[in-house]
């Protein structure tokens, strides 16, 4: 059976000889950044019941696990992604009075 590539795939194999062999001390940098990327703790936190059960009943419309949201938003949290929506609409809100 022939493995049928997409677009992206075909582009990939395309410029396969442009890509540089990366060096050792280098890839070991490189390696180094995804080890740590990859490592996971255990922590307990104490949370309310019903804001545990809104989490679990947005990870359901998700389609996540709700460990796996909660995780996400510390996530984007932590590195200045998480937007508040009330934040945004009063911008909006400043941005069109000001035309």
């Amino acid at each position: 059976m022939k493995t049928r590539l997409d677009k992206y795939e075909r582009a990939i194999e395309r410029s396969a000889d442009s890509y540089l062999p990366v060096k050792r001390t280098e890839r070991g940098k490189i390696e180094g950044m995804l080890d740590k990327i990859r490592k996971t703790r255990n922590i307990n936190i104490r949370i309310s019941e019903a804001v545990l059960e809104q989490l679990k009943r947005r990870s359901q419309e998700e389609g996540i696990p709700y460990q796996t949201l909660i995780s996400s938003i510390l996530h984007r949290f932590v590195t200045d992604r998480l937007v508040d929506a009330k934040s945004i609409q009063r911008s909006m809100q400043l941005l069109s009075s000001t035309r």
